[in-house]
């Protein structure tokens, strides 16, 4: 794939606040005919830039109103329980994310769950079940100031 041009970001930065844009009005807002705005979109999901369309949802809204965070250190580091690992949180629903990260602990994950009742029998029976896992540290949020899927896009 060719390197993005300001049309290219244009079309990224319509799509991620909305993805059910009509392909005539994502044409008419980066000043393109409908057919070249289709082939541009056509080319970033072809690129693996666009991986996909989906719906924001409102956690709160569907009894999901507690988000915690967890930093998860692991007994010990090898491919092995590395890979324990990764089978027994994907395996998880109320894990959103989970990041391998560099520093004092060896992963960091985002749960959603409806309340803190919820979060302690999470804790006690789906994550005390993961192999592997020497010590945890829990970070219930009090309040989200910033969230959500977009990323910056930037000009060159």
């Amino acid at each position: 794939m060719r390197p993005l041009d300001p049309i290219d970001r244009a079309i990224l930065a319509a799509l991620q606040l909305d993805g059910r844009t009509a392909i005539s009005a994502l044409a008419r807002e980066v000043g393109l005919s409908n057919t070249a705005c289709t082939e541009r979109v056509r080319n970033l999901e072809s690129a693996g830039i666009i991986t996909g369309y989906t719906a924001v949802l409102d956690a709160a809204k569907l009894g999901l109103g507690l988000t915690a965070f967890i930093e998860v250190s692991l007994e010990r580091i090898s491919t092995e329980t590395f890979e324990q690992f990764k089978a027994a949180i994907l395996a998880i629903p109320q894990i959103e994310e989970c990041h391998m990260v560099a520093g004092g602990f060896d992963y960091l994950l985002k749960v959603r769950v409806a309340d803190m009742a919820e979060y302690r029998h999470f804790l006690g029976t789906a994550l005390s079940q993961v192999p592997g896992i020497r010590q945890t540290h829990s970070y219930p949020v009090m309040e989200e100031l910033k969230t959500g899927p977009h990323l910056a896009i930037l000009s060159a």
